[in-house]
């Protein structure tokens, strides 16, 4: 092939409940993700070696790595690796996803790129061995190859996926800069220890809200408005005291509810249906906010007809 185009999604985190810091300094997590439809695409073109750079798209890339420490190129490597190819990838990412948001965008930059590289090389491997690769590259890469909805639970990859109907629409507040992960769940964890004696302890292993589960299958937003949660926007919004400002625009605009998607900074706002989520797009647009409007659930990584 001359080219192979790829294409996988964000995610939002409509669930995520952190686990007790372990000895290996990492959390389980029970996350309840759901794909929407902010998209990476991903073309891959033979070479001799691998190489990333990035083209349009809209999204400031000047801290996103382009040598091997980028997750694309990981992916490519290992997928070569796997399959004992002995060439190489040059990879093109068009990023919709805002840089360390929260939306898993890096992750779904090596979900496609392992369904482009797959293609443009010729292996055809089964969804399954490329799942088992995503698994070893992070623990949203396999959710973005999955996508639609799904219950993550140990480091959030491993995956099964949620019984729901229906279309949740979304309106998505793009703050212009990003959270550290590892950042947001040191602070989680010392706002556990500062309040040991007011809060109970977090369990080892924690488990999605029956709440949730009920409001994916039923397709109803506004039982999914009150089922929202997010462990981690606590410390995200400690971080960052605008995000308060932004989350009560946002709800006092006509949201159901608004939330930190992962460990922040996009705010997800919930409307109650189409019309709804235009009018919120529309006032927070007025406020001077970047905003943009999703829906949910979508499908996972697969390949785009050039």
């Amino acid at each position: 092939m001359d080219v192979a185009h790829a294409r996988a999604p964000g995610k939002i985190n409509v669930f995520l409940k952190v686990g007790a810091v372990l000895d290996d300094g990492y959390h389980d997590v029970a996350t309840a993700y759901q794909a929407v439809s902010l998209y990476e695409d991903v073309r891959a073109y033979p070479s001799s070696d691998f190489s990333v750079s990035f083209v349009g798209g809209g999204i400031d890339t000047s801290n996103v790595p382009a040598d091997g420490s980028n997750l694309a190129i990981k992916a490519a490597r290992l997928l070569a690796r796997k399959a004992k190819f002995t060439g190489g990838a040059r990879l093109e990412i068009e990023k919709h996803v805002p840089v360390a948001g929260g939306m898993g965008g890096g992750s779904a930059d090596a979900a496609a790129t392992l369904v482009a590289c797959d293609a443009l090389w010729g292996l055809g491997l089964p969804r399954d061995e490329l799942v088992h690769l995503a698994k070893q590259l992070g623990a949203d890469v396999p959710f973005a190859l999955m996508g639609g909805t799904a219950i993550g639970t140990g480091r959030g990859d491993q995956l099964s996926p949620a019984l729901a109907t229906g279309h949740f629409n979304w309106v998505l507040a793009l703050p212009d800069f990003g959270l550290s992960t590892p950042a947001v769940y040191a602070e989680l964890d010392a706002h556990r220890a500062r309040h040991v004696g007011d809060i109970a302890p977090a369990p080892t292993s924690p488990s999605v809200s029956n709440d949730v589960l009920q409001a994916l299958r039923a397709g109803d937003a506004e039982m999914l408005a009150d089922a929202l949660h997010n462990d981690l926007q606590a410390p995200a919004l400690h971080f960052e005291p605008d995000l308060v400002d932004i989350l009560e625009l946002g709800e006092g605009s006509g949201a159901l509810a608004g939330i930190v998607s992962g460990s922040g900074p996009t705010l997800a706002f919930l409307a109650t249906d189409l019309e709804a989520a235009i009018e919120l797009q529309v006032s927070l647009s007025a406020g001077g906010l970047n905003v943009v409007r999703v829906t949910g659930p979508v499908h996972g990584a697969r390949l785009v007809t050039e």
